[in-house]
């Protein structure tokens, strides 16, 4: 590392350009747990370090990866973990408590339009709002060109909580976004005159699509697809039929995963199984109703779920098909086994550890890559 730090300090007495991307310290790209499981023993493998509350992870066509920090940052990183400066160009964030620059995702077109988007907590006077900006992304010189925001919620509160955010393209080339109920406003997650609370679908230019259910309904948000979330950070599109998954977290018990169906309600505040947080008292009517779509997991007390990804790949046969979930107040990574669209039991994973796991991702190489908030880093999942 001191030999790393001369030539630098010789480059910039020469005039010389620093290099974008430098090597991480020593340790990068090592092994740091054997953790148990019941497909055997995995091992846990430090892609790279170095980050600051790491958030979303996604996978260029090269090889390289982007990671969003949420103090306002984009890096990119390459297969063997060098992290590069912090990529120019993105908008001002409202980087407190919860918020900040959040997911990020390709374009499908990614290879031949160079586009990306991402969320971000964007401040609005004395508050903030959930937003979605579409960017170009050059490579070779770090920065996003042409940045627009295509979406944002229609209301701005104070306060630094449930920002949901998930990106997460489907099929046809829309854009679902996931968008919290800013945690104080949580009975406007049952108005559809509001985006908190609710899961939207969009084009890739920020338009309705055809096909959204409330576009004909009086005063209803045309681009609402469901709504009766509290504070969804996970979703993933189901590998065999398409359908848009998620979970979210529920308070003190009713952390829920559920299969996100078109105008449909899912409950909060008025139907859930969470509890208030300083009496304990239930919230709303029951845990039940018949309008009311019931989830197919639920987690009581909460795990404080985050990050989603469907196992395909082939390191881990007796994996394939399962749902991967990453939990932060749990500090693991959750297996779900499924029969159909049945969550039939659960496996925690890697709290040999007890780090926060931010986003759960497959990786190109069929292996699972975590985001480790508590460490800073970027993990991936082996086979011995």
């Amino acid at each position: 590392m001191r030999h790393q730090q001369r030539c630098l300090f010789l480059l910039l007495i020469l005039g010389i350009g620093v290099p974008t991307i430098f090597p991480l310290p020593a340790g990068a790209a090592k092994t740091i747990a054997m953790a148990k499981s019941e497909a055997g023993p995995v091992r846990v493998v430090e892609v790279a370090g170095g980050l600051e509350i790491p958030w979303s992870l996604a996978f260029l066509p090269d090889g390289r990866m982007l990671v969003t920090e949420r103090p306002g940052r984009m890096r990119m990183v390459t297969p063997d973990g060098r992290l590069s400066r912090p990529l120019s160009g993105l908008p001002a964030v409202h980087a407190k408590g919860q918020g900040g620059l959040l997911d990020v995702a390709l374009s499908p077109g990614f290879a031949t339009d160079g586009l990306l988007y991402f969320s971000y907590a964007e401040p609005v006077g004395r508050g903030a709002r959930t937003a979605v900006a579409r960017a170009r992304l050059d490579p070779e010189e770090l920065r996003l060109t042409e940045v627009t925001r295509i979406f944002a919620q229609n209301e701005a509160p104070v306060g630094n909580s449930h920002w949901g955010s998930r990106l997460i393209f489907n099929r046809q080339g829309n854009l679902f976004v996931t968008l919290g109920e800013r945690f104080s406003h949580r009975d406007k997650a049952q108005e559809l005159t509001s985006h908190l609370g609710k899961i939207v679908r969009i084009r890739p230019d920020g338009t309705v699509p055809a096909g959204n259910l409330f576009g004909d309904r009086s005063k209803a948000l045309a681009e609402i697809w469901s709504y009766g979330h509290r504070n969804v950070q996970g979703a993933a599109l189901h590998p065999e039929n398409g359908r848009l998954w998620a979970h979210e977290h529920g308070p003190q018990g009713g952390d829920e995963v559920n299969v996100i169906l078109p105008g449909r309600n899912y409950g909060w505040p008025v139907i859930t199984h969470g509890r208030e947080y300083v009496t304990g008292f239930r919230i709303g009517e029951g845990s039940e109703r018949a309008d009311v779509e019931p989830p197919l997991w639920v987690w009581i007390p909460s795990i404080a779920p985050s990050g989603m990804a469907f196992y395909t790949g082939e390191a881990f046969p007796a994996w394939q098909g399962n749902l991967f979930v990453g939990a932060l107040r749990g500090s693991m990574l959750v297996r779900l086994e499924l029969d159909g669209e049945r969550v039939v039991r659960e496996e925690r994973l890697l709290t040999e550890i007890g780090h926060r796991i931010r986003d759960v991702r497959l990786g190109p190489d069929g292996l699972l890559y975590l985001l480790d908030e508590t460490a800073g880093r970027i993990l991936r999942l082996e086979r011995p």
